[in-house]
């Protein structure tokens, strides 16, 4: 998969079946922002971490962008944030 050029790293924290997970993916896929993804079900030190930034709950998907935390947010703003803090 192509990155957007000089892109932060992103990573997506997501959960198998969850429709906003699938919609982020395919935005950022299609954006060609590259990403890496956490299936927090897996990893409970991903969990805790989503649990840390979403008000104590598990809501996903949550993104990181270097040191910014997102929840939920769209595959634009993922992208434009990836740009602008490389």
């Amino acid at each position: 998969m192509d990155a957007v050029d000089d892109a932060t790293p992103v990573t997506v924290y997501t959960r198998p079946g969850c429709p906003y997970c699938m919609k982020l993916r395919f935005g950022l896929r299609r954006a060609r922002v590259e990403f890496h993804e956490v299936n927090i079900w897996n990893d409970p030190s991903a969990a805790a971490f989503v649990r840390s930034v979403a008000n104590g709950n598990e809501t996903v998907p949550t993104v990181t962008i270097g040191e910014v935390s997102l929840v939920n947010p769209s595959a634009r703003r993922v992208r434009e944030l990836s740009q602008r803090t490389a």
